[in-house]
């Protein structure tokens, strides 16, 4: 057994359905967050920079002792695995492996369509993985660059942002496409929109289920998992702006956590 926390790391609020999921999966772990506020969004951003950020925020997570680190930050799992992994003495998981088996055990017509960043979209990981998994898969993408400073904002039910989901989602109309990845952690905050939007016969899937799926099965097999019972508590750090940070995840995951975020310095 091991009451250390899980150390979660986002460039913003999008890693906060993470933890919304570990909160429901596994009620016995605490969480350590970071949310880097001041550098949002990624996924604009170019690899080595990317690569840059994420070391900063796993460096100060192990200085706090995490028994494990969760990237739940498509940009950063998109891009950066392999120098954390190199950096990291506990387990590493990314949001992206996960999610895509999700993603062909769901489909019927082997047409996914993933919505993500500018980053993860020129990766070219999701289609890599999916065709990995399921060679005649085919796989449709669209980088939706906006979407991550309008969930950053609270802006989700903003009639603005039915125009630029709207837009985004086009090039997916017609094309068969049954299974939508969410591949931004940010982006299942617009969830219900993007329902309405492509309809019933579209399934969404986000990364936080099934990572933290995994992450449980991980921390099981390790001897990593908490001890049942033990007194839990939970802290989120941010990089900037924690009162907007707080609001969000207030709002998000429920309670009171004024007292739970504080400001840091990474870097």
């Amino acid at each position: 057994m091991d009451n250390r926390p899980i150390g979660i790391f986002d460039s913003g609020v999008g890693g906060l359905t993470v933890v919304r999921e570990v909160l429901r999966q596994l009620p016995h772990e605490s969480v350590l967050y970071v949310g880097d506020t001041a550098r949002v969004p990624y996924g604009p951003r170019g690899e080595a920079t990317i690569a840059r950020f994420a070391l900063q925020l796993v460096e100060f997570l192990l200085r706090r002792d995490v028994k494990a680190l969760v990237v739940a930050c498509n940009s950063i799992s998109a891009t950066a695995m392999d120098p954390i992994r190199a950096q990291s003495p506990v387990p590493v998981l990314d949001v992206i492996g996960p999610t895509v088996e999700a993603a062909v055990r769901q489909t019927r017509s082997n047409r996914i369509g993933v919505i993500g960043t500018v980053a993860t979209v020129n990766s070219g990981v999701y289609l890599r993985t999916v065709q990995g998994l399921r060679p005649e898969a085919e796989v449709l993408l669209q980088a939706c660059p906006l979407f991550v400073p309008i969930a950053e904002e609270g802006l989700v039910e903003h009639e603005g942002t039915r125009l630029f989901a709207e837009e985004y989602l086009a090039p997916f109309q017609g094309t068969e496409v049954d299974t939508m990845v969410l591949g931004c952690t940010h982006y299942p905050l617009l969830k219900a929109m993007l329902a309405r939007i492509l309809g019933p016969e579209v399934a969404l899937i986000d990364s936080a289920e099934p990572t933290v799926r995994r992450l449980g099965a991980m921390l099981q097999e390790t001897g990593l998992g908490a001890k049942p019972g033990i007194k839990i508590g939970h802290q989120f750090c941010v990089t900037d702006a924690s009162e907007k940070f707080t609001q969000i995840a207030t709002r998000f995951l429920g309670g009171e956590l004024s007292g739970c975020v504080s400001r840091v310095e990474i870097g």
